[in-house]
């Protein structure tokens, strides 16, 4: 690849600094501090020296055409999410074909209109819609947008009927539910304090719930809940469908575990709700359902790692009266549900949607004992996301479908008929090619089974199972916060695996594909097991012949991003090449930038001797040694990420290009206006279209691929 005697050379030219830390007797270096101040000049000079290596670089990528062109096509079916409805009134998400951002149409009597259009508001299309929710009676929404992928939401509230603006914006409200009273003319939220209220560096945290009533002054808003709570707390508020009942969760950063409290808003004021205790400092997750039939449905995983349904009376809450309706599955992991009790059906019922090994199941019960009936028959072996009924009741469901070569789709189920249709395609036609899709099992190192989803041409394995050849392959992983990594379409997968390659995703421990304990599995003293198991999947490609070292990627991003950069320095050996995305990677320092103070509940924290041992065990910036061969590096960073620092990625390729002897590149790409997650559409196609080229590169499946094939 040209420029990679430039990069080589050059960068190591780089300042290094003798900043060192000295933490529980362990010295620690940071030779490349001065990287965490982005806007000084220095870090200023190094940014713009490594976006010409990069350019020298993408200026090589034969194949970059191909890449933009097909995701183009792939992306060009627009999306469409599931119907939240209101009385006869719904609201639904959808992209059509050449659209940046999805709009918000509403559907009613009087048709189908948009009433929000992202671009609309902002032609720059730095603007997203966060979130949304319409008031009980669906005349009123309430919406956030934040600008430039910062996910500072500010809240808005517009007229349904006439679109005209109520109020907004309300700022400081970033992850904000909106828990609305009947009639619309006030909400429960959560807004953080303001900056000069709180100590320096901590302007992200210090949350509260506040009553806010629609056209007031936002700054006489009545704090209900928060104030002696930690300042790294995140809160949930909801009220019932009656307005009669509020609920308010409170979790310690990203804890997996929370604290529940509900009130009777009967019973005590809106503006003073008498809070009652449900669960407290108890090492659980629980969320609350007040039913339309008077009992309230516990959703928890409390003695039931992989979760349980219960049921009590609304004014009986406390675990002493929960009894099991749905109980604990021995292997499948609960989700979520929906319960249909419309007057058509000869009795009320549930559905429970499960992940068995990271494939969606969902299953029909009655409603009052629970008994199995059932199953609803899905399109394939895929994934299953916001199951819904209608709020008043009824026999029908929707949810949204997806597998490796579906484009999601909004599925109905009829109880009444029995019956699952395809409510909303995607408005677009794109042709998927078929893929060959397996699930695999490894062995970690400690004898753990690991599943792993292998996407593959349906050509590629001859008639005794075995590969046709070796392939240039991606092996992709996340591994933490509990997040499962499930079947779902992505143009990426879709256009390596129809270029010949072979996409896979490693189910490894840090999610919850098999239950919470899974997740714990991976978290804290426990982080190593991550990397193991997916330092399993990829020896695993090898030795069946799947891939070669020369010809396998590794991909992450965020959590994922420190998967990788952990596997890489841990074993170089293993790949020829990394996408490393947004990640964290300076695991000492990782608590003082971006909210990763709110994540030491899932890692540990520098501050505590035995957790401090845990993080500088595997730390990826600590890690880098002088004088390896490491792969090839793609950092893909975004300049208003207020998640994940992008300090952690400038650390990394400063010190690995320092410290490689290979010829191979360590190259950083740094996006302005875009943050950790949502982007315009023509964003995510350039930016896909730069990690495959990079990838394709580095594991020689471009030279399958025409240079100019796609101009």
């Amino acid at each position: 690849m040209k420029g990679t005697q430039r990069a080589a050379d050059v960068t190591r030219l780089h300042r290094v600094s003798d900043a060192v830390d000295i933490l529980h007797g362990i010295t620690v270096p940071d030779p490349y501090r001065w990287l965490e101040q982005r806007d000084s000049e220095q870090t200023q000079n190094w940014l713009d020296e490594q976006a010409r290596l990069f350019d020298s670089a993408k200026a090589d990528w034969g194949c970059r055409r191909h890449w933009r062109k097909r995701l183009e096509d792939l992306l060009g079916s627009g999306s469409v999410g599931p119907p939240v409805w209101r009385s006869e009134r719904y609201f639904q998400m959808r992209r059509d074909p050449g659209q940046e951002h999805a709009v918000l149409q509403v559907h009613d009597k009087a048709g189908v209109r948009v009433l929000l259009d992202p671009q609309e508001i902002d032609s720059t299309g730095l603007t997203t819609l966060d979130s949304w929710m319409p008031t009980k009676e669906g005349h009123r929404l309430a919406y956030q947008l934040s600008v430039g992928g910062t996910e500072e939401s500010e809240v808005h509230v517009l007229d349904v009927e006439t679109g005209e603006h109520l109020e907004g914006p309300i700022d400081r409200a970033r992850y904000s539910p909106i828990a609305w009273l009947p009639g619309g003319l006030a909400y429960y939220y959560v807004r953080r304090l303001p900056p000069e209220q709180v100590p320096a560096g901590e302007e992200q945290f210090h949350r509260r719930v506040w009553l806010h009533k629609v056209g007031d002054d936002p700054d006489n808003d009545v704090m209900i809940f928060g104030e002696h709570r930690k300042h790294t707390e995140y809160f949930g508020v909801s009220v019932s469908r009656d307005g009669r009942w509020l609920s308010v969760s409170a979790s310690e950063g990203t804890a997996p575990r929370n604290d529940l409290w509900v009130a009777d808003l009967d019973a005590s004021p809106i503006d003073a709700p008498a809070l009652v205790a449900v669960q407290v400092d108890i090492d659980a997750q629980t969320g609350l359902r007040f039913g339309r039939d008077g009992l309230l449905y516990v959703f928890t995983d409390r003695d039931a790692p992989r979760g349980r349904i219960a049921v009590t009376t609304h004014e009986h809450p406390e675990p002493s009266m929960w009894a099991d309706l749905i109980p604990e599955d021995t292997i499948a992991v609960l989700e979520g549900y929906a319960i249909l009790d419309g007057n058509e059906l000869r009795s009320p019922l549930m559905l429970v949607s499960w992940t068995r090994h990271a494939i969606s199941e969902i299953t029909i019960h009655d409603l009052e004992t629970g008994r199995k009936l059932g199953n609803v028959e899905l399109p394939g072996h895929g994934t299953v996301g916001g199951l819904l009924e209608r709020p008043e009741g009824g026999h029908e469901a929707w949810f949204i479908y997806t597998d490796n070569a579906t484009i999601p789709r909004v599925m109905h189920y009829d109880a009444f008929e029995k019956d699952l249709t395809v409510s909303d395609y995607p408005p677009g036609f794109v042709e998927v090619p078929q893929i060959s899709s397996t699930v695999e099992v490894v062995t970690s190192g400690d004898g753990t089974e690991v599943r792993m989803l292998v996407m593959a041409p349906t050509d590629s394995f001859r008639s005794d199972g075995l590969p046709d050849r070796s392939r240039p392959t991606i092996l992709h992983g996340y591994g933490g916060f509990g997040v499962s990594m499930a079947p779902s379409y992505s143009p990426s997968i879709v256009a390596w695996v129809e270029a010949g390659g072979i996409y896979a995703i490693a189910c490894i421990r840090g999610g919850t594909e098999e239950g919470e304990q899974w997740h714990r599995d991976g978290m804290l003293a426990n982080k190593q097991n991550v990397f193991d198991d997916f330092i399993a999947c990829a020896t695993w490609l090898t030795d069946k012949g799947i891939t070669t070292p020369e010809q396998l990627a590794l991909s992450g991003g965020s959590n994922g991003g420190l998967l990788v950069g952990a596997v890489m320095t841990q074993r170089p050996d293993l790949m020829t090449a990394v996408h490393c995305s947004a990640p964290l990677l300076d695991m000492i320092r990782y608590e003082s930038f971006g909210l990763g103070a709110t994540w030491n509940v899932e890692f540990g924290s520098a501050a505590v001797p035995e957790e401090f041992a845990w993080l500088w065990s595997y730390s990826p910036y600590h890690k880098v040694t002088e004088g390896f061969d490491y792969p090839a590096v793609l950092f893909t960073v975004f300049d208003h990420d207020t998640r994940v620092d992008p300090m952690h990625a400038r650390k990394m390729c400063a010190a690995l290009q320092g410290a490689t002897t290979s010829r191979r590149p360590i190259l950083i790409r740094s996006e302005a206006n875009v943050g950790h997650g949502a982007r315009s559409m023509s964003r995510s196609v350039e930016l896909s279209a730069d990690v495959l080229s990079f990838l394709a590169e580095s594991t020689g499946l471009a030279r399958d691929i025409s240079p100019g094939q796609g101009a």
